[in-house]
């Protein structure tokens, strides 16, 4: 019942319930300059503070996935 590809309409269930810590960082954030992320693939994060330096972190990633 909880495959959203194959099923009409919402799972029976919540499929995700963030940890308190989740929910307090979305209430107060820390301070950044970065407007966006591309996951690594690795568990970590690549912040970028325009769109140039985003773009060249997504096609790094892009590149090691081949």
């Amino acid at each position: 019942p909880y495959n959203t590809y194959t099923r009409a309409g919402l799972p029976p269930t919540p499929i995700a319930l963030p940890g308190l810590a989740a929910l307090r960082a979305a209430v107060r954030p820390e301070p950044t300059r970065a407007l966006y992320f591309v996951a690594r693939g690795d568990g970590s994060s690549a912040f970028s503070e325009n769109l140039g330096d985003h773009n060249r972190a997504v096609n790094q990633f892009q590149r090691r996935q081949r």
